[in-house]
């Protein structure tokens, strides 16, 4: 007899329709497969009792009240209409399982996230934060449901790497972590950011300052020992103009000479070189212009300043500034490539110019986003007047 909403509703768990007391689960029957299974504790669930193939199968259609009389019949009549075409309800509903929990599982989720998030990071960043969560992370995590990941789980993640002595390292993936889960949480597909639980669980990591020369006098012996260096001379203009224009290392190497402005004496550097995804603005002094005339005669028919010795259709290394400094005598410890940045932020700081028109001139990020997209002419006229004054000031500790 095909059950009613009454009888749904006022069946028990342990006494069974006709009273009897019973300490196990019971089923109450309705129509073409479905029933009411009864649990000892009164929890209520439909089934659906069905044959595909020959064998007898079992699938589960919900829990009352959640799950109406009404509605278990409309389901059942659906998985009915699968079975009479062929379809065994029982292997979509798998496959279905399967394709939610790896569209949830961490690594489908954290290469979305990269892939949305990454057109607006450099190269090298792209590259590195992959490589990070590939190693590091993935293996033990990629194919975890993101939602049941807890701080613990990632913990003992970023021990491993904490172990191996990259403190610096596992405090990145935590951070990298900590996006990711932030981007789940906006999709819908986590709850909380774990990762934002493990501030303090990881030792500390020593801040890392770029070897540089500050000292007037030693800043004087420096640039006399660029001006004598003996290699070659692609190499030479590139370690003279590291001081004058002190940008970073890889920028400097990619330069293109479609970006360099004679008539206006400018460097315009695109967005997509830039580490904060700007567009910069470098104001050529006079003698950084006699420099790129210079050079302009060897490498000018070619696409870099600076192409590699191998072939022209890439720049030099990444290492070459550095490994030129050690051959003029200076050890890591005493001077690197991305020094002249520091050299130049120490002394023109010391020397009262302006600290707004000194960092737009590092190109240091814009804390507003916004402002930062249009910023990149800012001071640019004392800008211009800065670098100048540096060069003849470099120029002066020289003599």
């Amino acid at each position: 007899m095909a059950l009613t909403d009454i009888k749904v509703k006022k069946a028990k768990g342990g006494i069974t329709p006709d009273g009897r007391e019973t300490s196990k689960r019971y089923k109450m029957g309705d129509s073409r497969g479905l029933y009411l299974e009864v649990s000892p504790n009164g929890g209520k669930w439909w089934r659906l009792k069905y044959r595909f193939d020959g064998k007898e199968k079992r699938l589960s259609l919900g829990v009352y009240p959640d799950i109406s009389l009404k509605d278990a019949r409309e389901r059942r009549e659906e998985l009915r209409r699968q079975i009479a075409n062929g379809i065994d309800p029982a292997i979509v509903r798998k496959e279905e399982k399967e394709i939610a929990a790896d569209k949830n599982c961490f690594e489908t989720v954290a290469r979305e996230w990269h892939s949305k998030f990454s057109a607006n990071w450099t190269e090298g960043h792209t590259n590195r934060t992959l490589i990070r969560i590939e190693n590091d992370v993935f293996p033990w995590l990629g194919k975890r449901n993101i939602n049941e990941i807890t701080s613990p789980d990632l913990l003992v993640v970023l021990r491993r790497v904490e172990d191996r002595g990259a403190i610096e390292t596992a405090h990145r993936i935590n951070q990298i972590c900590g996006q990711i889960f932030r981007y789940a949480i906006a999709t819908g597909r986590a709850e909380r950011d774990i990762a934002a639980d493990l501030r303090g669980a990881l030792p500390p990591t020593r801040v890392k300052h770029h070897s540089s020369i500050t000292e007037p006098k030693q800043v004087g012996e420096l640039i006399r020992a660029i001006n004598s260096y003996g290699g070659s001379f692609v190499t030479a203009v590139a370690l003279k103009l590291s001081p004058l224009l002190f940008v970073r290392p890889g920028e400097l190497r990619q330069a293109e000479w479609d970006e360099i402005d004679f008539e206006n004496r400018e460097w315009r550097i695109p967005a997509e070189k830039m580490k904060m995804r700007e567009v910069h603005i470098v104001p050529l002094c006079t003698q950084a212009i006699r420099l790129l005339n210079e050079l302009k005669a060897l490498t000018g028919k070619g696409k870099y300043l600076f192409p590699s010795n191998r072939t022209v259709t890439r720049p030099m290394s990444n290492n070459t500034i550095n490994a030129s400094l050690r051959r003029l005598g200076y050890t890591k410890e005493e001077m690197t490539a991305h020094g002249f940045r520091s050299m130049a932020s120490t002394i023109l700081n010391e020397q009262g110019w302006n600290r707004d028109a000194i960092e737009r001139q590092l190109a240091h990020s814009e804390k507003d986003g916004i402002r930062a997209a249009y910023n990149y002419a800012q001071y640019l006229t004392e800008r211009k007047e800065m670098m100048q004054w540096w060069a003849d000031y470099l120029e002066k500790l020289a003599i």
